[in-house]
């Protein structure tokens, strides 16, 4: 086993075989991109406070706070310990399989093909161009996704999910009082998503045409639709949407307590008779239809 302990800025080059990565660190920013090498770099551009402890063994690649253990990292809240800043930045090949844990750092996932999983609790994550399967777990920190093909699994406390041109098939997300906003690629399979809320608001955009069963269920809140054969019924306060949307070879599953619910349509992919149409919505004021720019983007640092 190779260890460093890091506690100024350096470079380290990995020529040995990386199959997965663990990163794990407090305050700060963590970057981590896919390449097309077959070796790993790393740097450690900022640091302040602890020494980062640095280990390759058995094709794993950890770099970590000793004292800030993966299993039950989302109860670690040791304020003392809250004072660590970082900036690392990581180059690993592109099927490696990644592990981020950021308490209040935020981190950038971009160019991997393996599976990835993120832990957070005050820390936002932002995943770029991802294609294995995607887990992430937060207690206040929101997530970010764009271009996705891999499915993903979201769940948090108060934090807010975006998911922007995704092209995989599966979006399963829970947050009590965080909003969910979904966008799905025309390029992609039908769509398999699940959303819950208790008071956070939900969006989802569809393709259009849209090929999906739809369920949409809110206790006491509102329902906005902009799909036709869609059914709406209203007992009690309560508010249902279900229907077929094409020959519904997907599944769209929406449910709030409180919570607002909108079904959008994205704009036909080829010009025809809804070019026009004032239902084909962006999907909110700050990601206006087909513009990248206001989607999560990944600033490569290395």
């Amino acid at each position: 086993m190779a260890e460093w302990s890091v506690a100024e800025p350096r470079k380290l080059a990995f020529d040995a075989p990386v199959a997965t990565l663990r990163v794990r660190v407090v305050n700060g920013t963590v970057n981590v991109v896919g390449t097309e090498e077959g070796s790993a770099r790393l740097e450690v551009s900022e640091i302040d406070g602890t020494p980062l402890t640095v280990t390759h063994k058995d094709g794993t690649l950890s770099v970590a706070y000793d004292d800030l253990p993966w299993k039950n990292f989302l109860t670690w809240l040791d304020p003392g310990s809250w004072r660590r800043d970082a900036v690392v930045s990581l180059a690993v090949p592109a099927g490696t399989r990644v592990e981020v844990g950021v308490v209040g750092a935020a981190a950038t996932v971009s160019g991997i093909e393996g599976p990835v999983e993120v832990k957070g609790v005050t820390g936002d994550t932002t995943l770029v161009g991802l294609s294995g399967r995607l887990r992430a777990e937060t207690v206040s920190g929101s997530l970010e996704a764009q271009g996705i093909t891999g499915d993903l699994r979201f769940t948090s406390a108060s934090g807010d999910l975006t998911v922007v041109e995704a092209v995989g098939s599966a979006v399963r997300a829970d947050s009590v009082t965080g909003s969910l906003v979904v966008d799905l690629d025309p390029a992609g399979s039908p769509p398999d998503i699940a959303l819950t809320t208790v008071s956070g608001e939900i969006a989802v955009r569809l393709p259009h045409p849209a090929d999906a069963e739809v369920e949409v269920d809110t206790t006491t809140g509102s329902v906005s639709n902009a799909f036709e054969g869609l059914r709406i019924s209203d007992q009690w306060g309560a508010q249902r949407l279900t229907g077929r949307l094409g020959s519904g070879g997907g599944r769209l599953k929406a449910t709030t307590v409180s919570g607002p619910i909108a079904l959008l349509r994205r704009p036909p992919t080829e010009e025809g008779p809804y070019d026009d149409d004032p239902l084909d919505t962006p999907l909110d004021a700050t990601a206006p239809d087909d513009d990248p720019s206001n989607g999560p983007t990944h600033k490569k640092v290395l």
